[in-house]
């Protein structure tokens, strides 16, 4: 982005926490810029932003275990604000003299924090307690010199400390997430009240730095794009096309894991209708035949990812001399794989784009969109003038069908998931739920079988699990209420419409504990 878009930013260290992107998006809401660096980033990459304030993020470890990460000596010696978030605050406390220790009670989930009154700036406009989302099983048992206690909870006798006079903050809980429902007014502040920062950041400046980087990483080079037709990479298709025109080929490789009907709409939509120059490839039969017999998901995963890359090398070479790879990477996908540059973060799934690229892969990566939530990516084809019918399009996993097909993937098992499927979506469609009542729709078929009766005939068949969510951000979801009648009229349309499957249960999961996907 340009220089006034930078100018007024923030700088978040990463200690490995699965919501440190989420900060990162909060404070990009408020119209700030934020980058985000592993906590061992060495000082001038970090300082390259010329922060005005820093903010550490929570983190799966101790500060008191051996090798634990430490808050970085050139954040306490610059004097520019700090704001701790749980392992952030513990790791504040542990470097300014106070002391941590293993909490008697753990905290993890909803907690009521009460707060001084007089500790303006950071609680501006919130009233005496709030509700906030707690993860954390060390706490706060003495304070460092020149701190005192913000707030407390029945668990946390520290829950938020501070010393304003230094501009030093920390909160044990996290205010990131959904389930601190006044969290976006402590980032605020934060930023605003103790920090000065400018608000800068919008799509427009996102895209305007995108396409310059854009430039300057291809230069006179060719690019080869997976267009898979969701909005990701059909964003991703829409900046590089504006960046370097003709220098994009997108690439659309039909695995055979796709839904109903998809492969002919994406030839149709971004072929005929937006005139991207696009090859087709099908190239289901190859990614079936390495797939047999294999029902571990990192397994399908790294075989899908590894086959993708393998395809794109092989259509690039017809193409002639290219020399890059552009992918819709966003941060949901590079936070729950814990990617090379997030080495202190523990995995969640390895997703094929970023956990199974295989090391030798010939094409360099451009992938614009890595720190952008879906929320955001939406926003940027805004910006660019998609079509909402893109914009808001179901969000679908690279390894399609593959990973909601558990079990060993077959082509008599996909065409059972792909009727199953439709028939839910459709049905979602027609109640106007696809966009306003569901963030993430799909079904599932599992590797169980249950005994059922149809027409006084015994059956032993296969089970098909519905799965709905709301969500914001795709890092906490909530399962979608849905009516009982709609979810009624769905079973016993693929009861009766789908061969082999004689039993349908309905998946109201959060996440977390659990993925949106099953695999």
């Amino acid at each position: 982005m340009s220089d006034q878009a930078k100018r007024g930013g923030v700088a978040i260290l990463d200690f490995g926490s699965q919501y440190t992107q989420l900060i990162a998006r909060r404070v990009r809401e408020q119209g700030v810029y934020a980058e985000l660096y592993p906590a061992g980033a060495p000082p001038e990459t970090v300082n390259a932003l010329d922060p005005r304030g820093y903010i550490l993020s929570g983190g799966p470890n101790s500060v008191y275990a051996p090798g634990a990460l430490q808050v970085p000596g050139y954040v306490l010696a610059s004097g520019r604000p700090v704001l701790g978030i749980c392992y952030g605050l513990q790791a504040l406390t542990h470097a300014l003299g106070g002391r941590v220790a293993p909490a008697q009670a753990h905290e993890y989930g909803p907690a009521r924090v009460t707060l001084r009154a007089d500790a303006a700036p950071l609680w501006t406009g919130l009233p005496d307690a709030i509700d906030v989302w707690m993860s954390h099983g060390d706490r706060v048992e003495a304070l460092p010199p020149g701190f005192a206690p913000l707030a407390h909870s029945d668990n946390s006798p520290y829950a938020a400390i501070g010393d304003p006079a230094r501009r030093l903050y920390g909160v044990q809980f996290h205010p990131e997430v959904n389930h601190t429902p006044r969290g976006a007014d402590i980032l605020r502040n934060f930023l605003f009240e103790v920090c000065g920062c400018a608000p800068t950041w919008t799509p427009a400046a996102f895209i305007a730095e995108s396409e310059a980087a854009i430039r300057a990483q291809v230069g006179d080079g060719r690019v080869v794009l997976g267009l898979s037709g969701g909005v990701d990479s059909a964003v991703t298709a829409m900046l590089i096309h504006r960046a370097v025109g003709d220098q994009l080929t997108s690439i659309f490789i039909d695995h055979g894991m796709m839904r109903l009907g998809e492969p002919e709409q994406v030839v149709e939509t971004f072929q005929r209708q937006f005139g991207l120059r696009l090859v087709a490839v099908n190239a289901s039969e190859a990614f079936l035949s390495r797939l047999e017999g294999v029902t571990d998901p990192e397994q399908k995963r790294w075989i899908i990812g590894e086959q993708f890359v393998r395809t794109f090398e092989a259509e690039a070479r017809t193409l002639g001399a290219v020399a890059f790879l552009a992918q819709g990477t966003i941060y949901p996908d590079v936070i729950e794989s814990a990617a090379r540059d997030r080495p202190d973060a523990h995995r969640i799934k390895s997703h094929h784009n970023v956990g199974g690229l295989p090391m030798d892969m010939d094409l360099k990566l451009i992938e614009p969109l890595r720190y952008l939530f879906k929320d955001e990516v939406r926003k940027v084809g805004a910006a660019l003038g998609l079509p909402e019918d893109i914009i808001w399009r179901q969000p679908f996993p690279g390894p399609g069908l593959a990973v909601r097909c558990l079990g060993e993937v077959t082509w008599e098992r996909l065409e059972r998931l792909r009727r199953a499927d439709a028939i839910f979506i459709e049905a979602l469609r027609e109640a106007d739920m696809l966009r306003d009542g569901t963030a993430q729709a799909f079904a599932a078929l599992l590797p169980v079988r249950s005994v059922g009766v149809m027409g006084d005939t015994r059956t032993y068949a296969e089970v098909v699990a519905l799965r709905a969510v709301t969500t914001t951000d795709f890092m906490t979801a909530d399962w979608a209420r849905l009516p009982a009648d709609l979810l009624a009229r769905v079973s016993n349309r693929i009861v009766n419409e789908v061969p082999g499957v004689n039993r349908v249960v309905y998946d109201i999961s959060s996440k977390p504990p659990a993925t949106i996907e099953w695999e």
